[in-house]
């Protein structure tokens, strides 16, 4: 049936009278569409600050294509006249153009403003303690630090302690004490160094007294 459809002369002269405006019309419709074509370029900054809007993204809602803006907010991409262009970034409000056809070069600029968008968030709660059982442990454990009040009565508790050494002289019973510790360290360290006995008590007030009594004084200051 088609074969005898296509050697049918009335159709093939049919074919042969329209099809020279076949051929121009397609050819008109892509002058047309040439001639709507526009190199869409721009940039995107802030409305407040005039700072560039990086990586925005611009969609051509016409031709359903579109791009993305570089780092310094700049874009460039082929469009068509009368397409609308939606500009989207994050933080900022949606923005949206539309080429107008009464440009009469195949380039148009465009510098699109962007608008804050201030997002309110509900509050977040965040805990170090995964569970209630953990936060009460944790609570009753806490070595809470010493205030300025609390600083400063330990200073003067070590301040009394310091006083009290330097005005009454060790009984019997501390220089007992005294000399079993020293005869424990020895013993202890038998055959190593010794520590340092800056953070000693006694040998603080033995030292003291000394100090006091003039001990330290040289031969030619007590000859005087």
């Amino acid at each position: 049936m088609q074969s005898s459809r296509m050697n049918d002369p009335k159709l093939l002269l049919i074919l042969l009278f329209f099809w020279p405006v076949i051929v121009q019309s397609q050819t008109l419709q892509t002058i047309n569409e040439n001639q709507n074509l526009v190199q869409f370029s721009g940039i995107t900054i802030t409305a407040d600050s005039l700072n560039p809007v990086p990586y925005t993204r611009i969609f051509d809602k016409t031709s359903r294509r579109g791009t993305t803006s570089d780092a310094s907010g700049y874009f460039s991409f082929v469009a068509h006249i009368n397409d609308t262009i939606l500009f989207t970034a994050l933080g900022f409000k949606a923005a949206s153009f539309i080429i107008p056809d009464t440009i009469t070069k195949q380039r148009y600029s465009l510098i699109q403003l962007m608008t804050s968008d201030t997002l309110t968030l509900t509050a977040a709660y965040i805990f170090p303690w995964p569970t209630l059982e953990e936060f009460k442990r944790a609570f009753i454990e806490t070595k809470i630090p010493d205030d300025d009040i609390e600083i400063a009565r330990k200073n003067l508790l070590a301040a009394d302690i310091r006083m009290k050494a330097e005005n009454y002289p060790m009984d019997a019973t501390m220089n007992y004490n005294n000399f079993i510790e020293n005869q424990t360290s020895k013993l202890y360290y038998f055959g190593q160094q010794q520590p340092f006995q800056i953070f000693n008590p006694f040998a603080w007030a033995k030292f003291i007294k000394a100090w006091k009594e003039g001990k330290f004084k040289s031969q030619e200051e007590r000859l005087k």
